[in-house]
């Protein structure tokens, strides 16, 4: 499954994580100003803000999982199975495949506050990309540095709720997430105090016992909690190195290592990429399962007004710096 979350210092950070037991063969992709999108339903987009995140690129098409545009919002679609449901195209509404959401919003939008407004018109379609790629079940993260909302499709309409934690797992639906956080209000990263009974001489035995009972499984909504719970604590200089540094930690609080969620199959969900963008200075940050040294695209060093998307396949294998030799090296394994 995956985990969205923001983070913001001196700049605003967006990124998330995508857990699942295989990849289509992810990129880091900008799509520059003039690269044209056609919406099934909606029509030509052929100017738009650009953008830069994690997609798919299929029929030269970027399905995006996650991407931060030039005005710094940011958004992200996570597994939302057995909840998400999309519609045919209806009269007086924007009809938006489920494919084509991100760059729709992220096409017109400098601020969660512009979205909201194409969000009260929109009705996202059940068309499918492609018979191989068919209709993903999802709901969406989208931030910029003031606010965060999440969007579900579901059968009662478009639901959009608040998010004050900037966070976002899958399942369950959003408010019920939320709810779940007032079970655990007694969390603390300070060390406790003895409120069990005032005639037992009861003690901390340890530091960090002000968060037992932080769930620690790999379910969605123990993840939310966790996520929740590290990133409104988090505390960092507000330099980039020490912002995006502690991002990583964030989300590394809900890593997922192969072997632990058993998917059937001799196959097991873990978690492909980590991604942190700089939404301010456009700078998209990775790792992989395999890669777990921080590798960085920015987007302002590409030809941002023409018409052609630039490209990053993903840096994969281990790199590991021999700190101790006749030659300090980079040993790619």
């Amino acid at each position: 499954m995956c985990t969205a979350a923001t983070y913001k210092t001196k700049d605003f950070y967006f990124g998330r994580t995508l857990d699942y037991e295989f990849s289509y063969g992810d990129e880091v992709v900008i799509v520059p100003r003039n690269y044209p999108f056609h919406f099934r339903s909606a029509g030509e987009m052929e100017k738009h803000y650009a953008m830069i995140g994690m997609a798919y690129v299929a029929e030269k098409y970027p399905l995006y999982y996650d991407a931060v545009n030039e005005k710094g919002l940011g958004m992200a679609g996570l597994n939302f199975v057995g909840n998400a449901y999309y519609r045919e195209n209806m009269t007086d509404a924007d009809n938006i495949a489920q494919f084509e959401f991100i760059p729709w919003i992220l096409g017109q939008c400098a601020s969660v506050k512009e979205a909201r407004l194409l969000l009260e018109k929109i009705n996202i379609t059940n068309t499918p990309f492609s018979k191989e790629l068919p209709l993903a079940q999802l709901h969406w993260l989208i931030s910029d540095r003031n606010e965060s909302v999440t969007v579900e499709s579901v059968r009662e309409g478009i639901k959009v709720y608040d998010n004050p934690v900037g966070v976002l797992t899958n399942n369950p639906p959003f408010q019920e997430q939320m709810f779940q956080l007032n079970n655990y209000m007694h969390l603390s990263p300070k060390q406790p105090q003895n409120c069990f009974s005032d005639k037992l001489p009861l003690n901390a035995y340890s530091r960090g016992m002000g968060a037992l009972g932080l769930p620690g499984d790999l379910s969605s909504q123990s993840r939310f909690i966790r996520a929740a719970f590290v990133k409104m604590n988090s505390v960092s200089g507000d330099s980039e190195y020490e912002s995006v540094s502690q991002f990583f930690h964030i989300l590394g609080s809900v890593d997922q290592q192969r072997g632990c969620c058993d998917v059937g199959g001799g196959k097991f969900e873990i978690t492909i990429y980590t991604s942190c963008c700089n939404a301010d200075k456009g700078i998209y940050y990775y790792t992989t399962y395999e890669n777990h040294q921080i590798t960085a695209v920015d987007m302002y060093n590409e030809e941002l007004d023409g018409a052609k998307l630039a490209r990053f396949p993903l840096i994969k294998n281990e790199q590991i710096k021999i700190h101790n030799g006749k030659d300090s090296k980079l040993l790619l394994c």
